[in-house]
């Protein structure tokens, strides 16, 4: 093989994976069609489960560095300033939740400071170069360039965008709907320090001529982003400068002179669909390519990053570490119900919104509850539970470890075993680290398995059955010692 895995689109799914893979020591070869990264701020918003992963990668502290808090929004009616409010509920940081809210940062800047950590890692990107065929086999796949070369490698990972060419070429169709038959325009404006439009909201016109106008301030510069409906359904797009500038001085109180620069536009209309499968033998989709999302609530992007961190450890281990590759098969199984469940939320947020109410966004778009019971990596061995108990399959809470956090344990390519409240068997390998905890609410008591992405794989009381879950996935130790 030339390589183990050709990653098609350098966007926020491409860039996580390839981070992921490079981590682990799996070769990988990002290929995208573009000449340079995606200039726009399209999808702004990162969710905390996201920061989460993004603080497992090493990308945290920049992408903190870059962003703020959600401004609040500021309804106007002409030059009239109404009602503020929050459009995301702020929250406190915990021992469990450290990054408690969703922060803002143009998808541009995401993508920018995503490309920098895999430039340290040493990952190979190449622009301007497309995928041009594709063939299959049960051994690996060929995958053709615009370049004129020929890449062979284990497997294939579609992260070319809703309009994948990989997924239609495979034949693999897409479920969905029309969420509103409205076309909108999005936006990057520069706008003059000297208009009403300030920095310190989020300034929403619900009842301009012609349709609403959002104008959201972007962190770090001038940029606003512009987000704007069409009361025409049959009306086409002009995403010409021009055209936006038109558009603002029309449904707004902005002057020409007011907008200093259209540096990027786009229109779209809302819809919500999915892939009907997620894996095509040695080819898997993931993030757009396997499902599109309206913006409301900030969905997309982030369930698009956690597709590629559920993916990248499962690859780890079938190309590192031996791992039976059945262990891939339970990527489609785990993403595509929280995919269908994200679709439903930022559906209903979107159909909601579209009366002009201000509804707040709570805990549902935060990703932190989403978690995987169903699945067979999912292993459970204790019985009697009380309700609202810590699971297999859900999201493993961060904490105080030591003098440190949990977090900094589970940070890395491996598996952490975590005791709480009873013994820490004596036995580990460099898969699987172990800490103790003499108690803590959050966990209750037992042994748990953390997996790479921070989800508790397998829970018990003692050692019984845990072999046979590490030999599973990959990460088999020496025999543990009694607990």
């Amino acid at each position: 093989m030339d390589t183990d895995v050709v990653i098609v689109g350098a966007g926020p799914t491409g860039l996580v994976l390839a981070i992921d893979l490079a981590r682990r020591g799996v070769r990988a070869v990002l290929v995208e069609k573009g000449e340079g990264l995606f200039p726009g701020s399209r999808g702004k918003g990162i969710q905390p489960r996201s920061l989460e992963v993004l603080d497992d990668l090493g990308v945290l502290p920049a992408i903190r560095a870059a962003s703020s808090l959600y401004p609040r929004m500021l309804g106007w009616e002409g030059t009239e300033r109404l009602a503020e409010w929050d459009m995301l509920k702020r929250s406190e940081p915990s021992e469990q939740v450290p990054y408690a809210n969703t922060l803002l940062i143009p998808q541009s800047r995401t993508q920018e400071l995503l490309y920098e950590r895999l430039t340290e890692l040493g990952g190979d990107v190449r622009f301007g170069t497309a995928l041009t065929g594709l063939r299959r086999s049960e051994d690996g796949v060929e995958a053709d360039l615009s370049t004129g070369e020929t890449l062979r490698a284990a497997y294939l990972v579609a992260a070319d965008g809703g309009r994948s060419t990989i997924r239609k070429a495979l034949g693999i169709g897409m479920t969905g709907e029309t969420v509103d038959p409205r076309p909108m325009l999005v936006a990057d404006v520069r706008l003059s320090p000297d208009t009403i439009v300030d920095r310190g909201n989020w300034h929403i016109w619900l009842k301009a001529p012609g349709g609403a106008v959002a104008l959201c301030p972007l962190p770090g510069s001038d940029r606003f982003q512009l987000i704007a409906a069409s009361e025409d359904e049959t009306a086409a797009v002009d995403t010409s400068p021009e055209a936006v500038r038109a558009l603002l001085t029309a449904r707004t109180p902005l002057t020409e002179a007011d907008v200093v620069e259209v540096l990027w536009a786009s229109d779209f209309r809302a819809r919500a669909a999915m892939a009907d499968r997620f894996r095509a033998g040695r080819v898997f989709l993931a993030g757009d390519a396997a499902h599109v999302h309206s913006p409301a609530g900030g969905q997309g992007l982030n369930t698009s990053i956690q597709d590629a961190y559920n993916l990248g450890w499962k690859l780890g281990q079938v190309l590192r570490h031996g791992a039976p590759p059945a262990l891939l098969d339970s990527y489609e199984s785990e993403r595509m119900p929280v995919a269908a469940d994200v679709l439903g939320i930022s559906t209903r947020i979107h159909r909601a919104s579209s009366d002009g109410a201000n509804a707040q966004r709570g805990e549902e778009v935060q990703q932190l509850m989403l978690g995987y019971r169903d699945s067979a990596l999912a292993v459970e061995t204790r019985e009697g539970l009380p309700q609202g108990a810590l699971q297999a399959g859900d999201r493993a809470p961060d904490g105080p470890c030591g003098e440190g956090r949990l977090f900094d344990l589970f940070r890395g390519p491996h598996f952490t075993l975590l005791a709480v409240g009873v013994p820490l068997p004596a036995s580990a390998s460099e898969q699987v680290r172990t800490a103790r905890l003499a108690g803590y609410e959050a966990y209750g008591r037992g042994l748990f398995l953390i997996r790479p992405d921070g989800y508790v794989g397998w829970a018990g009381e003692t050692t019984d059955g845990l072999d046979a879950y590490l030999a599973a996935v990959g990460a088999p130790v020496p025999a543990w010692a009694a607990v």
